[in-house]
């Protein structure tokens, strides 16, 4: 823990980095997995649980936050750390995800973004001064830049338009956020599918000497053989001594290959949205629960497993949880899932330390593939 951001590396494999951030509230071992907690919860989970799986450091959307419950009142409440009883260190988007995923409901001109609420059509401006702002009401510790998102396939012209938009609305922010000390404003990659723009868009941004970068626009449509093509594009031009968070992304496989290309930070709503819907991650690869060969079979999804939801609850019980649409079944599946994201994490800073990355990568590949136990 320190008074000031700092990040630190500890190892290296290759191009894959297990490093450290120290900042006030806590210490974010790298490479990390961020729980998504748009709205100030991780869906289907208590803090506590969050915490005691291994999560350092958890999401928050500013966009959802600014709708409800409003950013105001969330500062008058104490900020999002009292409010969702979660002490250590909290990273807030910057809406400008929303600005593609909610493209009938803004306008984007050079001053900012106008978002129309889906919530209640109430019309709110969002410069990149106001999304700082908000996420300083919020009382984020790492903050991100307001950028523009372009949904991919798309004509060069405009995701290099994009591109420039975003770089001129990073040096805004970064004025706009100035010196919090232990606190982080990153600005974000983009350039689409195109590595050129990529790497002009990453070399901008390391001028700014920001505490950190993120890689954003991918995991949107395109095949994974393009995004990990910009990672290598963008991760040798961005600064060494700095983090690297590829946002929204992904899948265990994603997250393997990307620590490769030498990314230290991730989030992605997907082992939370897929728990909610029946959908086990494990070793042994992606379980459906919905599946009817579960429903006498009385073996645990993974019998060892650290994770209650994994280790003590039989796949019919699960399976019937499912079908009948029980709480529960999101509950114990998001559990689930959270527990093995974060020991996948653990699994892969402890491969980088001992310098079997490559090997370690490999054989958890091969786990997947092997698949699940036969039906009985």
């Amino acid at each position: 823990m320190s008074e000031r951001f700092t990040f630190r590396l500890l190892a290296t494999d290759g191009d894959a980095r297990r490093g450290e951030i120290s900042m006030p509230r806590g210490t974010i071992r790298t490479p990390a997995f961020m729980p998504v907690g748009t709205a100030g919860t991780v869906k289907a989970m208590y803090m506590d649980q969050v915490r005691d799986l291994g999560a350092d450091i958890i999401l928050g959307n500013t966009y959802h936050l600014m709708l409800r419950p409003g950013a105001e009142r969330v500062a008058r409440l104490g900020g999002l750390h009292e409010f969702a009883r979660w002490p250590y260190p909290i990273l807030t988007d910057s809406g400008g995800f929303q600005v593609m995923s909610l493209a009938d409901l803004r306008k984007i001109t050079e001053k900012g973004v106008t978002f129309r609420s889906h919530v209640d059509g109430q019309v709110f401006e969002m410069p990149p001064e106001r999304s700082i702002e908000i996420q300083g009401l919020l009382g984020s510790d790492i903050q991100m830049q307001l950028d523009e998102c372009v949904a991919l396939p798309a004509e060069e012209s405009e995701i290099e338009r994009a591109m420039e938009l975003s770089l001129r609305w990073a040096e805004r922010c970064r004025t706009a956020f100035g010196d919090q000390p232990g606190k982080a404003m990153f600005g974000i990659v983009q350039g689409g599918d195109k590595p050129h723009l990529r790497e002009r868009s990453a070399r901008a941004l390391a001028a700014m000497d920001l505490k950190g970068y993120a890689v954003g626009g991918l995991a949107v449509g395109e095949p994974q053989a393009v995004m990990l093509d910009m990672l290598e594009a963008t991760c040798p031009v961005l600064p060494g001594g700095k983090p690297r968070y590829l946002m929204g992304v992904g899948t265990p496989d994603d997250i393997l290959k990307s620590v490769a290309r030498g990314i230290d930070m991730f989030d992605c709503v997907m082992p939370t949205r897929a728990g909610r819907h029946g959908l086990a991650y494990t070793r042994r690869g992606k379980i459906n629960l919905k599946n009817a060969r579960h429903a006498e079979d009385m073996r645990p999804l993974d019998e060892e497993s650290d994770c209650p939801a994994a280790r003590d609850y039989s796949r019919a019980y699960l399976h019937h949880l499912v079908k009948a649409g029980e709480s529960l079944a999101g509950m114990l599946l998001t559990w689930n899932n959270l527990a093995y994201y974060q020991s996948l994490m653990q699994d892969i800073r402890d491969a980088i330390e001992a310098g079997r990355f490559q090997q370690r990568s490999s054989e958890i590949s091969a786990a997947w593939e092997e698949g699940d136990l036969p039906p009985l």
